[in-house]
């Protein structure tokens, strides 16, 4: 059997698996473990995306939590029925209002949108190398999050957004997660992801055999945005209820330590960092709440969570740097490049 068809039906029994899991796991893990591979699932989707411009060009962006928090503003507004609008959003424009649109219509529009303001935005932002575009992009973050605060007849400003429908469930995010890896896994080991490696790698270098520099990044960074859009209504329709606050700064630091702690440069590696970072958080949770062992009360620890958090990501930048992965693939899919993903402190790229 050829390494092509064997890698195929690997796939294709992960696909399975992760059907199967979707559709049947509800009903034999409980509310709390769904809820634990819900999460998985939808930070695997941003994580991933952030990864295919962070990881595979170069350009270290701080500003991926602009665009699901786009994504989760767009989809909520299409969601809302015609009363909904009149009640929390009166000074709507009338071509926004009303729409009560389906989960998967408004999550396609909403990446979409979000696809669209990257190339915007993308356009001057891919021109920028090293420290310069993590400022910039972070500054597009801030812009955003300003807008959202500040837009009350769109937004509610910073009050809740409320009255979004609960649709995510396992099966849409387990669905979007398979899609969002194979999709970029196609990406990513073709001729295209050769050229963002190449870009990465050395940015004078890729453009002297004839590499466009900037439509590289700007593919990564567009298709990065869509993918972080779906993520964004994936969390709109999971919460429910969210503010600007929510997808800020707590959020881009979950994502860039997840990403970093797996493995820049690597799928596998993205999921990887998911997985701890999501487990360990939920069981740091327990510290937090306080809990009593044989008469011995432990009192509520505060901000555990972050606080281990933090010291985790800085024992993965001392220890190992190109994560736990180290920036190769642990699945099997055919590959084109076995070098290690650079270090965070290589990341970007030099002109």
């Amino acid at each position: 059997m050829s390494h092509t068809i064997r890698t195929r039906l690997i796939v294709a029994a992960a696909i399975l698996l992760a059907a199967i899991v979707a559709v049947f796991g509800p009903g034999l893990l409980g509310d709390y473990f769904t809820r634990i591979l819900l999460l998985i699932c939808m930070n695997g989707v941003l994580v991933a995306s952030l990864g295919l411009c962070n990881g595979f060009t170069g350009v270290f962006s701080l500003g991926h939590v602009g665009f699901v928090a786009t994504a989760a503003y767009v989809n909520g507004i299409l969601s809302l029925t015609a009363e909904q609008s009149a009640s929390l959003l009166p000074n709507l424009p009338a071509w926004l209002s009303g729409w009560g649109m389906h989960f998967l219509p408004a999550t396609l529009i909403a990446g979409l949108v979000t696809a669209a303001l990257a190339a915007l935005v993308g356009l001057p932002l891919m021109r920028l190398s090293g420290h310069f575009v993590s400022v910039a992009t972070m500054g597009f973050l801030i812009i955003v999050n300003g807008v959202l605060v500040n837009a009350d007849e769109f937004t509610r400003g910073s009050r809740t957004f409320t009255g979004v429908p609960l649709d995510t469930t396992l099966p849409w995010a387990m669905g979007w997660l398979v899609i969002t890896l194979l999709v970029l896994a196609r990406i990513i080991y073709s001729p295209i992801g050769r050229a963002m490696r190449a870009v990465r790698d050395n940015a004078i270098a890729a453009r002297g055999i004839g590499i466009n520099v900037l439509r590289t990044r700007l593919l990564a960074f567009v298709v990065g945005a869509f993918f972080a859009g779906v993520g964004g209504s994936l969390y709109a329709r999971y919460l429910g209820s969210f503010s600007p606050a929510t997808f800020y700064f707590s959020m881009m630091i979950n994502q860039i330590a997840m990403l970093v702690l797996g493995g820049m440069g690597s799928l596998s590696g993205a999921m990887i960092g998911v997985v701890v970072i999501g487990t360990m958080t939920e069981l740091l949770r327990a510290l937090e709440r306080g809990f009593s062992i044989d008469g011995v009360t432990m009192p509520p620890l505060f901000g555990a969570s972050q606080i281990a958090l933090g010291l985790v990501f800085i024992l993965i930048m001392i220890y190992r740097p190109t994560g736990i992965a180290g920036g190769r693939e642990i699945v099997l899919w055919p590959r084109t490049s076995t070098r290690p993903a650079p270090s965070v402190e290589e990341a970007p790229s030099r002109n």
